[in-house]
């Protein structure tokens, strides 16, 4: 039986971002080709001998001039076979959290910009990365219910009240913050400091930082995170 395959793999990257209560996504505008001055997801084709992992990270570095400590495998794009104009591609998408204000990003290669834009203020997508985000976001919600992800969002000591307004900005409604407080702090993965945060009104507040070890010992025995909306 002779094989007549000429499918392409990529990979695409969803990097999320936090910043005043936005949470954001890293787009690249394309510099060539029929999508040239388009938005798009960090991302393409996966090259002879490469794995999937070192693909996307080369093409995080190529694109955007940035290096992520942790990446997830979101999904795998393929059922329309018209997504790329070009040719048949399979895509597997990435997704990672990073804390944008300590990157810089700088395009290279073929993207002529990279920008952060917030994820419900976006331009029009190239291929299907609309529905590529789309469901990176809803992965990251429902993460939230049993895996609290958020920290890597936040600076490495944070206000509570900004723990708590991340979580308002992913899921998209107000929690039981009374509620939220007494859970997190429950579970020790959440340690205050001596440190005093600037608290724009009313008394300055304690800065918390993140407990990793029992973080980490926590997600290996697993546990779940009921959060109650207000």
């Amino acid at each position: 039986m002779e094989l007549n395959q000429h499918i392409k793999i990529a990979v695409d990257a969803i990097v999320f971002g936090y910043q005043e209560n936005s949470l954001n996504v890293l787009l690249i505008k394309q510099k060539y080709g029929a999508l040239k001055n388009q938005w798009a997801l960090v991302g393409g084709f996966v090259k002879d001998g490469e794995t999937l992992h070192t693909a996307v990270n080369r093409e995080l570095a190529e694109e955007a001039g940035i290096k992520v400590n942790y990446l997830e495998q979101l999904y795998t794009f393929g059922d329309d076979v018209n997504r790329d104009p070009r040719f048949q591609v399979i895509s597997v998408a990435y997704f990672a959290l990073v804390n944008s204000t300590k990157l810089i990003i700088k395009a290279d290669t073929d993207a002529e910009d990279a920008q952060w834009f917030p994820v419900n203020d976006l331009p029009k997508l190239a291929f299907d990365h609309q529905l590529i985000l789309n469901t990176a976001k809803q992965r990251l919600k429902n993460k939230l219910t049993y895996q609290p992800i958020g920290f890597d969002l936040l600076p490495k000591e944070f206000l509570f009240s900004e723990l708590e307004n991340l979580y308002c900005t992913i899921l998209e409604k107000e929690i039981d913050r009374r509620n939220f407080r007494k859970k997190i702090l429950s579970f020790g993965i959440v340690e205050e400091t001596e440190k005093f945060g600037n608290k724009k009104n009313g008394r300055p507040a304690k800065l918390f930082k993140f407990n990793k070890l029992k973080y980490n010992k926590l997600t290996k025995e697993g546990f779940i995170f009921d959060i109650y909306f207000a």
